[in-house]
């Protein structure tokens, strides 16, 4: 299927500064809460329909007296479409199809002052298996403005592609990330974070050849957040950078931009912008092929090389638009519902300053969320 094509990102946003008090101890969530919701992504490229992923979540929290939570996550994946074999051809496009199930347990104790969380994490497709575990502690200060955070995780994955270029290979990946959020007056909060992952192992894509990639990649990441509660509008300003460095050559900034306005009748609107600029990863080589082989062989290549190369084109340089809508409404105390679309589109000439991969196809995507969440 692609060696774990099926993964998904799950990520929290920061809490709006005037929807609770600022100064609040850490405890167990006042409410059980069930949330189910569905996600559909596609992209394409001029000629070619690529990838379709419907992934239907839910997610279960549940409050265990007052010292403790539990939560369990669970995800199925359907991955369906034509991946080209190397940069955009068509030509070497294939049909796949495949399922993934994935789930995140997780158990929380709650202190006065903070928190500590546990958590286990699996997932399985026919070629690609997964499980993990993570742990978190959070810390406040003693009048609740500001609050540390600390974790880390461990995965191990085996990648067994169905086309047999390699046969039960592994991967290794442990994580490290930290992080503090300050609360700057009535209507600001802060938040910085730095996170760093390490992984040994199988990296290359069995499905695309040439591809061959380093056995180890070490990725650093820091993101700054500021948001803003505008008085005047009743509305939230969200703001953010991210700086992403790996091992590979890829250096990657991340801008966005979100405003939350309510509009009344329990109903909010949230449009976001987000632009990435990054560099070409060090062994990434364009559309230029081999005079005599041809295509998909970079120029000099020589049969059975083990030199590092890959034609995937999530590795070149290029810059990238992200613009997103998305509607919350809240029904009553216990229902809440949402709608959200993503809009992005990936080109070459965009990358900051210049410089990026000439002659790939356009790349477009569109992300459709829908969901509800029950408190009871």
């Amino acid at each position: 299927m692609g060696s774990g094509l099926g993964a998904r990102i799950v990520a929290a946003a920061m809490l709006l500064p005037g929807l609770m008090p600022l100064a609040q101890a850490e405890s167990p969530p006042e409410f059980n809460e069930l949330s189910v919701k569905f996600l559909s992504y596609e992209d394409r490229q001029p000629g070619l329909e690529r990838i379709h992923v419907s992934s239907p979540t839910a997610l279960l929290n549940l409050r265990l007296g007052d010292q403790w939570s539990v939560s369990a996550l669970g995800v199925h994946d359907t991955i369906s479409g034509a991946s080209p074999r190397y940069h955009t051809a068509v030509s070497g496009a294939s049909q796949m199809h495949d399922e993934r199930a994935a789930y995140d347990l997780k158990a929380t104790r709650y202190f006065p002052r903070g928190s500590l969380t546990l958590g286990v994490n699996g997932s399985s497709e026919h070629d690609y298996k997964s499980q993990g575990f993570s742990a978190q502690g959070k810390l406040s200060s003693d009048d609740n403005n500001t609050t540390w955070t600390l974790g880390g995780s461990e995965s191990s994955d085996r990648i067994s592609p169905v086309n047999f270029v390699v046969i039960d290979e592994h991967k290794h990946t442990a994580s490290l990330f930290g992080g503090v959020t300050q609360v700057l007056g009535v209507n600001d909060i802060v938040q910085l974070n730095l996170g760093y992952n390490r992984g040994r192992g199988y990296f290359s894509d069995p499905y695309k050849f040439p591809d061959n990639r380093p056995r180890s990649r070490d990725q650093r990441t820091l993101y700054v957040a500021w948001n803003h509660f505008v008085d005047a509008q009743q509305a939230a300003l969200r703001t953010s950078y991210r700086l992403y460095i790996d091992s590979w050559g890829v250096t990657a900034h991340t801008l966005g931009l979100e405003w939350q306005q309510p509009v009344g009748h329990g109903v909010s609107v949230t449009p976001s912008l987000r632009y990435t600029t990054q560099s070409a990863a060090s062994f990434f080589f364009g559309p230029s092929y081999d005079p005599a082989l041809g295509e998909p062989f970079p120029p000099g290549y020589t049969m059975g090389s083990t030199a590092l190369m890959s034609a995937d084109q999530r590795l070149s340089a290029f810059g990238a638009l992200t613009g997103g809508l998305k509607l919350d409404w809240q029904v009553n105390a216990r229902l809440t519902l949402d709608l959200g679309v993503d809009l992005y589109q990936q080109r070459g000439a965009w990358r900051l300053g210049g410089n990026g991969t000439t002659g790939l196809a356009n790349l477009s995507a569109t992300m459709f969320q829908t969901g509800l969440s029950w408190r009871f």
